[in-house]
């Protein structure tokens, strides 16, 4: 157990059955009052951000969360496969659970498995991803007014904007945190 005035962002803790990651962390303390600490905090189960607020001197449960590398093997239908590099076990996850997630993902991509005693409470992406354009607009020529994009699909159906001297069948790299263009691979 820790006092609540020592927790940081990028901190985790259990508060009545649920697991929770620090964002921000204010304290407020006046002359007459106990200290007063508003967390801003992402419950890690639903994605849901909200902001709690302690006395002072509250004591909470920090946990530390595993993380391990997987490797994606293929995507089933409704379910999205996983391999450990290390034991070669195998692991399925609805893929509504990760439908940002899906975007980004193409067999053999090595992602990281975020667990609590055994439970997946999701997966991180590399920062970009290498994909390939399946269909693209041909350039038009004279259209360069301001910085010129075009649509383009990708192998894993994500949508981007690409700039024009990016051609069909060219591999990009994508940011996973925002999905856009970020260069050719």
């Amino acid at each position: 157990m820790i006092n609540v005035t020592e927790l940081r962002p990028g901190n985790y803790f259990t508060f009545e059955n649920a697991i929770y990651n620090v964002l921000d962390v204010a304290l407020n303390k006046t002359a007459m009052r106990k200290m007063v600490v508003k967390v801003k905090v992402k419950n890690v189960r639903n994605g849901a951000v909200t902001e709690m607020s302690f006395l002072g001197g509250t004591a909470i449960e920090p946990i530390r969360l595993d993380k391990k590398q997987m490797q994606f093997l293929y995507d089933s239908g409704d379910m999205l496969v996983f391999m450990n590099q290390t034991t070669y076990d195998q692991i399925e996850i609805a893929k509504e659970r990760l439908e940002w997630e899906s975007k980004f993902l193409k067999s053999e991509v090595v992602v990281e498995f975020v667990t609590f005693e055994d439970e997946i409470l999701g997966i991180n992406l590399p920062a970009k991803v290498a994909l390939k354009i399946v269909e693209c607009e041909p350039a038009v020529r004279g259209d360069t007014v301001n910085k010129a994009m075009k649509d383009a699909l990708l192998e894993t159906g994500l949508k981007v904007r690409v700039p024009l001297f990016i051609s069909e069948g060219e591999e990009i790299l994508v940011r996973t945190d925002n999905g856009l263009y970020d260069g050719r691979a």
